[in-house]
């Protein structure tokens, strides 16, 4: 979902171009489906094998190539090299635990870094990172996913959402949880028995029969999603076994836990929540979203927690201050404008190498 704002734009301003877009799982390409229709070309990503780059370019013969964030994919970009196909780093971030493990791979990291046409970083500490590594051409642009509009059909989902859930009942939403995390906070959602829905939504839909399976064992009253009914009142979790449907879950919901961030995953991205309105709540493991993360929590948008513990204490206490939620819902509104911008800056760099701009 990062690339919203950007294929969006680049649909607009360079409507004679074929916009191929490439996915590596059956949930990225299903997501770009929803998004983009027929107005792109959505293919699987060939294996980072020389002869398997090698045809995949002589197929489709791009005029240029962008990889996003952490892509850093080495045979490719040295198949783009060879074939003079600009490569462009966009939407650049690297975590410190990241470049540590680059670094093990020095010489075929700088390699692959010094042959791309220009690095766009999210902030100066990944540019400082990526330089650290051996990336050239480097500029800070900033993030992407700041610049993501939340559709306006689902935030009308949300409404829909709410009035199922109960529009008098407090919603918890706990989004793209990673294994083990559903298991810890289940457990302290049994014992303390709050009285507000827990919205519970994995980020890997092959584990949704999974997490139904660890709510039945507590005893806990689910529901799913995908039933599409008003949820009974003495429902106490709501499986969220839908794709593509974030945004309205955030838009349903009166705070939200960002998954991946309760074990050592790396958390995940907290900026569509911020974009909602939606009060946020991280747990100590964000490493791969740092910066966005802490200026989130500088900002007021986000709160973090150490453990599941404090995770349910602190949600009740929240949900309970009407204040405090207006509060950081305004912050997270602010947050996000204020950082806005990156499209713009990243179409400014695409703009020197794709010729046909509309005026």
């Amino acid at each position: 979902r990062a690339t919203v704002s950007l294929v969006e734009k680049l649909l607009k301003d360079y409507p004679q171009h074929q916009i191929l877009l490439t996915h590596t799982t059956p949930t990225g390409r299903a997501t770009s489906e929803q998004l983009y229709g027929d107005r792109v070309t959505r293919v699987y990503l060939p294996y980072d094998y020389p002869f398997a780059v090698q045809r995949f370019l002589r197929h489709f013969q791009p005029q240029l190539g962008m990889l996003m964030e952490t892509e850093i994919w080495f045979n490719l970009i040295r198949a783009c090299q060879k074939n003079h196909v600009p490569l462009l780093l966009l939407n650049a971030r690297m975590s410190e635990q990241s470049a540590r493990g680059y670094a093990r791979f020095a010489s075929l990291t700088r390699d692959a870094l010094q042959a791309l046409s220009g690095v766009a970083a999210q902030t100066n500490a990944d540019a400082d990172r990526l330089a650290a590594l051996g990336a050239e051409r480097i500029s800070v642009m900033g993030n992407l996913k700041f610049d993501i509009a939340p559709p306006a059909a689902m935030l009308e989902l949300g409404k829909l959402l709410r009035e199922q859930f109960g529009a008098d009942r407090k919603v918890f939403l706990a989004a793209s949880t990673r294994e083990g995390e559903e298991a810890l906070l289940l457990d302290v959602w049994q014992a303390a028995a709050p009285e507000a829905l827990l919205v519970l939504v994995p980020r890997h839909p092959q584990r949704f029969s999974e997490v139904a399976e660890l709510v039945a064992q507590r005893g806990l009253r689910m529901q799913r999603r995908s039933g599409n009914r008003p949820v009974a009142a003495e429902v106490q979790v709501v499986l969220g076994d839908s794709m593509g449907e974030m945004f309205a879950y955030y838009a349903a919901a009166d705070a939200a836990f960002i998954g991946g961030s309760l074990l050592p995953f790396g958390g995940q991205n907290l900026i569509e929540a911020c974009a909602v309105g939606t009060p946020v709540l991280v747990g100590p493991h964000t490493h791969n979203f740092a910066d966005a993360t802490a200026l989130a929590v500088a900002a007021g948008a986000a709160k973090r927690v150490q453990d599941a513990d404090e995770l349910v204490r602190v949600q009740r206490v929240l949900l309970n201050d009407g204040v405090a939620l207006g509060e950081m819902r305004s912050a997270g509104l602010g947050f996000v404008a204020a950082h806005r911008g990156a499209t713009d800056k990243a179409m400014r760099l695409v703009s020197r190498y794709l010729v046909d701009t509309v005026p």
